[in-house]
């Protein structure tokens, strides 16, 4: 076949043409389309069913590590007759309910609030190296925790002074940042850079702390400091959830909106968005949330950075799929690094604060290495 001006036409383009110009064309490219849809959704969901199976899994390995080993399924029987109120043995009721499956509901919990808040403060904030680290919420609650323990200065007393703290030094760094985006009108990439000036204050008046503490008092900060998941009962627990659940929610609420945020202020403002206001409440939520977790576990790093980067490659950067993707794959990793802490180095525990590092380190640097272009 040949073109009006006498050149070769390929076949392809010939059937292409006859394609295009033929009433079905229609028909079927919107059947192509619906089914590339639905094999992106399946695919989507696909990622967070195995995430919740390999969490639920690497669960039961750690329900049944201990200085008493009970198997893998027999673990998830003795929770299910708890709950069923029908206890057969009461002594490993105890060792599971009660010593060993607070810190793995601790481990999933504080995984889905580090991972969601550092998904959604990523696409507020339009920089991938946004999380609570690098905008001053965990350097926050580090200096709340280093002066409650090494000073004895508390803003609360009793059993909570640390958390107490924690909680509300964490809080100031996102109210510094909120407060200089009010001033001039401030670009997400100024609030990071605030953020991280906040952080280089708090960790400088940390180390002048440090360097006067008894040497008993910088042991437990220094453990405090690495990430735990041991310290928390059932009450705290409950706390935990409710301030997780209602954030994470909400966070979701907005996902559409900030699916609209991601194509730009301008183009979102011209679809009716309130850019500075949703910023700023969505960035109050994630401070909220993360504070609340890191005043009870401590500072535990690189999940809120690296787990919505992995989830991303998997879903896309759609959030109503980005935010749950990177919740359950939060928890799974931060429920995985807990079975290798108290596993590596058997019978002690390396703190699970540790163990994200390692993980998370070399592959983050992966990440980046492979990325040939930006993602973002």
């Amino acid at each position: 076949m040949e073109d009006a001006e006498g050149r070769k036409v390929s076949k392809a383009v010939t059937q292409a043409s006859d394609l295009w110009c033929s009433d079905d064309y229609g028909e079927l490219n919107e059947k192509e389309l619906m089914q590339e849809y639905r094999s992106s959704i399946f695919r989507k969901v696909l990622f967070i069913l195995a995430c919740l199976v390999g969490m639920f899994i690497a669960a039961g390995i750690s329900l049944g590590k201990g200085t008493y080993p009970i198997p893998f399924l027999e673990c998830y029987e003795i929770v299910w007759n708890h709950i069923t109120g029908n206890i057969q043995d009461q002594m490993l009721d105890y060792f599971v309910v009660e010593g060993r499956l607070p810190r793995i509901v601790l481990a999933m919990l504080t995984g889905v609030a580090l991972a969601v808040c550092g998904s959604v403060m990523q696409s507020v904030m339009k920089n991938p190296l946004a999380d609570p680290y690098t905008t001053g919420i965990s350097s926050g609650a580090g200096f709340g925790a280093t002066i409650a323990i090494t000073a004895d200065i508390t803003i609360i007393g009793g059993t909570y002074a640390v958390v107490g703290n924690a909680f509300i030094f964490a809080l100031i760094p996102m109210f510094v940042i909120i407060a200089v985006s009010k001033l001039n009108n401030s670009s997400p990439t100024t609030m990071i850079m605030a953020g991280i000036a906040i952080m280089y204050i708090f960790n400088a008046v940390s180390t002048v702390f440090k360097l006067i503490a008894d040497p008993d008092n910088l042991s437990a900060l220094y453990k405090w400091q690495v990430g735990t998941l041991g310290a928390g009962g059932w009450d705290d627990i409950l706390l935990i959830f409710i301030v997780v659940a209602a954030g994470t929610i909400l966070l979701q609420y907005f996902s559409r909106k900030l699916n609209v945020l991601s194509t730009g202020d301008d183009s979102a403002k011209a679809m009716g968005i309130n850019v500075d206001q949703m910023r700023r409440l969505l960035l109050l939520v994630i401070t909220l949330v993360v504070a609340t977790v890191v005043s009870f576990t401590g500072l535990i790093g690189f999940v809120g950075l690296v787990a919505p980067h992995i989830a991303r490659i998997f879903v896309g950067s759609d959030n109503r799929f980005l935010i749950p993707a990177s919740g359950v794959f939060g928890a799974a990793l931060l429920v995985v690094a807990d079975v290798v802490g108290r596993t590596i180095i058997s019978p002690a525990t390396l703190e699970v604060g540790v163990i994200t590092s390692f993980i998370g380190g070399p592959l983050f640097l992966y990440l980046v290495i492979r990325s040939k272009k930006s993602s973002w």
